[in-house]
């Protein structure tokens, strides 16, 4: 039987098992705050990856939107199995790096 925290929130468990102590499910890790949904543009070194989403931006003088987008370094933990292009729901958490304040919860 594999030993899960219960976070408090309405999401599929994690498949994969992990020794990483800043997993919301195997770790000691406290999510809260803002969550988004984005697509992982890169996978960096020290479990770490890069998460992007669009969003609209109304522009008053010329009555228009604009399309930006916005990139946040979030913690990757070892048991979700994230690979580029997949998307993914993020939580804010406390700060984990210098560039680190989200978490990758769970795989869309």
């Amino acid at each position: 039987m594999e030993n899960f925290k219960d976070i408090g929130l309405e999401i599929k468990k994690p498949e994969g098992i992990c020794e990483d102590k800043h997993c919301p499910f195997h770790g000691q890790l406290v999510v809260r705050g803002r969550y988004f949904i984005g697509t992982v543009k890169r996978i960096n070194a020290q479990k770490t990856a890069v998460v992007e989403w669009d969003r609209l931006l109304y522009l008053q003088k010329y009555q228009r939107y604009e399309r930006r987008r916005t990139r946040k370094a979030v913690h990757n933990p070892t048991c979700m199995n994230i690979k580029i292009g997949d998307k993914v729901t993020i939580l804010e958490t406390r700060p984990i790096s210098k560039t680190k304040n989200f978490v990758i919860l769970q795989k869309e």
